[in-house]
């Protein structure tokens, strides 16, 4: 068996017994890797003599993962797939890898030509080391791009990891990322994540790229094939969110498609208390060369949570088709979602009190029995793209959504540390249409030494919505207590609006082009980025009650991007960005003397650099950044956009396979943040809201030696203090969390099966888990996950 080594002759050999490269399937489990690594692993699993060029694997390339039945040429072909290499199978068995000739389309094998796309997803970057994670990740306009060469932060989690985890909505997939932390949104369910920091809402989610087109608040995973992080403000690269939030970073959610290999599966699942669930996964491709492809998922879950007396109902169909030919390729995404929640537990609000009161009890809940929440979503997204040339490629996507939400809020107004509370009810029926266009032309060319990578892009968002609601005043709250709750009647509310048949109340559009180029010099050593970003934005507002405009905005931003990377050698790379953010201008509360005056689009500002390292199996990046969000605030009487929210902080992530078997995921930030110019001066050099001064976690996933198919996990959660108000006079503590695992994949009759379990929240910590938008929100009890995964 060759291993790694300079006193190795030019030709290495693996010397193994001679097998057929039969088309019969071989059960391979080739962990994504190098490439040389892969091909060491792969000629042991298939019994094959394999000779190489040991120069011709030098380079880095990471092959993809083989997991399942795979004949020899198959194996092959997915391993060296964009490596520039191909084979020749000689009568003996041996297979030697040789350079593939530029003008060559397909495979070699002796007298027989395989040609066609192969298994798995390559309009996606590959997956790194260990399957978790992946080499890149879509940049906005700029598309799919390593994670290497681009001046930005970026991390790219894999169905992989998604089953692995079990997890079932986008938050519980995102705890694996070290930068992002979550807390309810205001007065309902809707997971809202921070960044860097900063909010970001469920509605700036992007899918396949694209704004607008997600189902609002929740996000099941079912079909979801990768969840792609950005860290950083993002206004160039996606144009502004529909919202606003997201200014320190963004999440785009990829579409699961037919693979070459026909998908089968049907996973049962259980979750503490009584949550039982389906889901069934089909996806076929046909036709010449597997040109089409049909992806279907099915899901349906309900039952008791963890916490008491909560009870979930949710439901899935999701499908996805689309086309590949030689130039062209289209897709296709249409979807349902409803989840609906009763007596969810809801988060807290204080008043009037010099200290945060105790957490409660892990399983505890003070929702009322008349409080519900009710989502349902309808989205549909069209895309295709056509290679003008082999330089060139034009794009185009549209898309929408059909969002109906409605549900009776409870909310505690706690004002003693005894626990003693007020209930106040919210009922807000929200429906909201949404639009969604982009298109654009991405090209590669050189002058010179010069290399270019151009990308023009147009992009649109038009959004418009219709709301009422009835709520309760402060004076009509009716008791209530955070630790020992009781049932409450239903407060008086008042109402705004007709909630039978609510008008529409909002709008808003958004419009951009864009321009970018990427100059690579000293053969793409030196990347540096350049762009450009005009965005028109658009808002405006009705009265719920009299239906008369309130406010209305229509202005036009520029928002440029520099970006730099130097890479001195294939595993190392520096990079540096300076890029904006962007979000719709706020109206001046009543309380103030201006009320209803429109603001202009607030533009962040963010400065980032860092170092990426990629050792083929085991990579990991250190960057420091400094955000500047503008930020509004009353002061005399009078509202204004004059004051500032800093951020800076130092990232640490550590990812890939430490050690053949044992797969990590890490890594820790620190975050400095100061207020400025607050009313009066009065909180000036505070802390922001919400943002804790550190956050760490350590993840692992390793398999267990001698017991084939056996698997261990497990999460630690490290989250620092955080502060209740801008005064910096009420905080809550920081907390820990661990979570552990398991998996254990066998035959049944042919058949894979796979079983996992997994434990969430080990010890039932008590613990606020966020502060952030100025309300108090409890983390999740211990929850027992189990669940069997067929392939049929």
């Amino acid at each position: 068996m060759r291993s790694i080594s300079f006193l190795l002759p030019p030709l290495a050999a693996l010397p193994l017994a001679l097998a057929s490269a039969s088309a019969s399937g071989i059960e391979l489990d080739v962990p994504a890797q190098s490439l040389d690594a892969a091909l060491t692993n792969f000629a042991e699993q298939a019994n094959v003599r394999l000779l190489y060029d040991a120069a011709l694997t030098r380079d880095g390339r990471i092959a993809p993962a083989l997991k399942g039945d795979y004949s020899v040429t198959e194996g092959l072909q997915r391993l060296l797939q964009g490596s520039g290499l191909t084979y020749r199978m000689d009568a003996d068995g041996t297979v030697t890898l040789v350079p593939q000739p530029e003008e060559q389309g397909s495979l070699e094998l002796g007298v027989t030509t395989i040609s066609g796309r192969l298994a798995g997803r390559d309009d996606l970057p590959a997956e790194y080391a260990g399957g978790q994670v992946a080499r890149g990740a879509r940049i906005g306009m700029l598309g799919n791009q390593d994670m290497q060469d681009v001046p930005f932060s970026v991390a790219s989690y894999t169905s992989g990891l998604i089953e692995s985890r079990q997890a079932q909505t986008l938050g519980e997939v995102l705890r694996s990322d070290p930068a992002v932390r979550q807390s309810y949104g205001f007065g309902n369910f809707s997971q809202v994540f921070v960044i860097r920091g900063f909010q970001l809402f469920s509605d700036d989610i992007s899918f396949n790229g694209m704004y607008g087109v997600l189902p609002r608040q929740i996000i099941a995973t079912e079909a979801v094939e990768r969840v792609e992080v950005f860290k950083g403000a993002s206004a160039f690269l996606n144009g502004v969110s529909p919202s606003g939030s997201g200014i320190g970073g963004g999440i785009n959610v990829v579409s699961k498609r037919a693979e070459d290999e026909p998908t089968r599966s049907v996973t049962l699942d259980y979750a503490s208390d009584s949550r039982i669930g389906t889901h069934l996964d089909l996806g076929q491709r046909f036709g010449a060369d597997n040109r089409f492809g049909v992806r279907m998922n099915l899901a349906q879950r309900e039952g008791e949570t963890a916490v008491d007396d909560e009870h979930n109902r949710f439901s899935l169909a999701a499908f996805g088709l689309d086309y590949r030919g030689e130039r062209l390729r289209l897709a296709a995404d249409f979807g349902y979602q409803k989840q609906r929640v009763n007596e969810g537990r809801s988060v807290v609000y204080l008043s009037g009190l010099s200290k945060v009161p105790k957490v409660p009890d892990a399983n505890d809940n003070y929702a009322q029995p008349w409080a519900w929440s009710q989502l349902e979503d309808s989205y549909g997204m069209l895309s295709g793209e056509y290679d003008l040339n082999d330089q060139w490629t034009a794009y185009l996507a549209i898309g929408g959504k059909y969002t109906r939400e409605n549900g009776v809020y409870s909310s505690l107004y706690v004002s003693s540390l005894d626990g003693s509370a007020r209930v106040g009810r919210l009922y807000a029926p929200r429906d909201e249409e949404s639009r969604s266009a982009q298109g654009g032309l991405r090209g590669n060319f050189a002058t010179g030494s010069v290399t270019h990578q151009a990308n023009l892009g147009l992009s649109g968002n038009w959004r418009e919505y219709r709301s009422a609601n009835e709520s309760t005043s402060a004076g009509n709250r009716l008791p209530g207590n955070l630790y020992d709750p009781f049932p409450s009647p239903e407060p008086t509310p008042t109402v705004n609006g007709d909630i039978h048949d609510p008008r529409k109340t909002g709008s808003g559009k958004a419009r951009s082009v864009a321009l970018s180029d990427t100059l690579g010099f000293f053969d793409d050593r030196a990347l540096l980025t350049l762009g450009v970003r005009r965005q028109s934005i658009a808002t405006d507002a009705w009265s719920a009650g009299t239906g008369l405009r309130t406010s209305n905005y229509d202005d036009d931003i520029t928002t440029p991007v520099y970006g730099l990377v130097i890479k001195p050698t294939d595993y190392l790379s520096f990079y540096a960005n300076r890029i904006e953010g962007l979000a719709p201008g706020p109206i001046a509360p009543s309380t103030a003397s201006n009320s209803g005056e429109m603001f202009a689009p607030y533009r962040s500002k963010q400065i980032e650099a860092g170092v990426k390292l990629d050792w083929g199996g085991f990579g990991g990046s250190l960057g420091v950044y400094r955000i500047e969000q503008p930020q509004g605030v009353t002061d005399n009487g009078v509202f204004g956009v004059d004051a500032e929210q800093r951020n800076r902080g130092v990232e640490l992530t550590l990812f890939g396979e430490v050690h053949p078997g044992l797969r990590l995921l890490a890594g820790g930030t620190l975050i400095d943040t100061e207020l400025r110019g607050t009313a009066g001066g009065n909180n000036d050099g505070n802390r922001a809201v919400g943002v804790p001064e550190f956050q760490y976690n350590i993840g692992f996933d390793w398999d267990v030696p001698g017991v084939q198919g056996l698997a261990l996990n497990g999460l630690l959660l490290r989250t620092g203090g955080q502060y209740y108000d801008s005064a910096n006079e009420l905080s809550i503590p920081a907390w820990t969390r661990v979570d552990l695992g398991a998996r254990y994949s066998f035959k049944m009759e042919e058949r894979d099966l796979t079983l996992r379990a997994s434990l969430e929240n080990v010890a039932n910590e008590n613990y606020w888990e966020s502060a952030n938008g100025g309300y108090l929100t409890q983390g999740s009890p211990r929850t027992l996950k189990v669940s069997a995964t067929l392939d049929f």
